[in-house]
């Protein structure tokens, strides 16, 4: 048995005036709560007033733009990787989807061979490779028991794939592939979407079970159980309509500018030390357009000057304008 394999010990959550902005506005804002270790939180809320961002801010995957939160103790955004390596997802659609072509223990493996190649001890690496696999085994055992997921009752037991589970049950395998990391905090969305009433109330219930164990839970839903911590994204008179993908994507855009501000000074400064040669130039161009063809008219400036402008280069010039 592994070291490490007391049971985890949930994460703390504190939210105080949290938001996130998104390019099409504000995703959520002013979202305050607090969750002890151990807690069932629910995040309630229509579909397109954040919620899913919302989880996967507390989580370290979205970088918030105001308010103050921590898990843990580690304050986000400055502890993101730090705050993603004590938290897992369960099912978040577009993030953490189940491959459908895979079979149950496909998935179980992979994750669990994953989980420790990447978190595991340089120790756990260097032991015979028949402890590895008992190791690894205990885990994907451990976890299946804490999500109610039993391979026997399956179609095709483990060989079932995916596509073939009933929506419980793909949601059952989703939370016991994150529980096999032994997180602080577990995290899930739409866990109530889809589900007939004796199977929301199964979800809740296993829910449940993982924050009495001592993992701490967010879950996304459109109406929270009773007994949860709720927290409510508030809907705004224009909802924003940021997928999480879009708001990845500006993060990572965000990044870039941040690293070519530099660059577009400089190119703001050069082109306007190219505009004042420009100007300092454009008398001698009107002169020598006065002899071509074209046609030129005469403007008087501020200064009570005269200047010649050849109507084809005046053409121009505003052409470079739009440009």
């Amino acid at each position: 048995m592994e070291a490490h394999a007391e049971e985890p010990s949930g994460a703390a959550v504190v939210a105080d005036g949290f938001g996130l902005k998104g390019p099409r506005g504000w995703v959520f804002r002013e979202v305050g709560f607090r969750a002890e270790p151990g807690s069932l939180v629910a995040i309630e809320g229509p579909s397109g007033t954040g919620r899913t961002c919302l989880l996967l801010a507390l989580t370290g995957r979205m970088k918030p733009h105001e308010g103050h939160a921590e898990v843990a103790g580690l304050p986000l955004p400055r502890k993101m990787a730090a705050v993603r390596r004590i938290s897992a997802l369960g099912p978040v659609p577009g993030v953490s989807d189940l491959d459908p072509a895979l079979t149950v223990d496909e998935h179980l493996r992979e994750r669990a061979l994953l989980q420790r190649r990447y978190d595991g001890s340089l120790r756990s690496l260097l032991r015979p490779r028949g402890e590895r696999a008992a190791a690894t085994r205990a885990r994907i055992e451990e976890a299946l028991e804490a999500a109610g997921l039993d391979l026997g009752t399956l179609p095709k037991a483990g060989r079932t794939s995916v596509r073939d589970l009933e929506r419980l049950e793909a949601l059952r395998l989703s939370v016991a592939l994150a529980l096999i990391g032994r997180p602080r905090l577990l995290a899930l969305d739409d866990a109530d979407m889809k589900l007939r009433d004796a199977d929301r109330a199964a979800a809740w219930s296993l829910l449940r079970s993982i924050a009495d164990a001592g993992t701490t839970v967010l879950a996304v839903c459109s109406e929270a159980p009773e007994g949860a911590l709720r927290v409510t994204t508030a809907p705004r008179a224009t909802p924003a309509t940021d997928t999480p993908q879009d708001l990845a994507a500006e993060d990572r855009t965000a990044d870039a500018d941040d690293t070519t501000t530099a660059d577009r000074t400089d190119a703001i400064a050069a082109e306007d030390r190219t505009a004042d040669a420009d100007d300092a130039t454009t008398a001698d161009r009107t002169a020598a357009g006065s002899g071509a063809t074209g046609g030129t008219h005469t403007e008087t400036t501020t200064d009570g000057d005269a200047v010649t402008i050849e109507e084809g280069e005046g053409d121009a010039l505003a052409e470079t304008g739009r440009a």
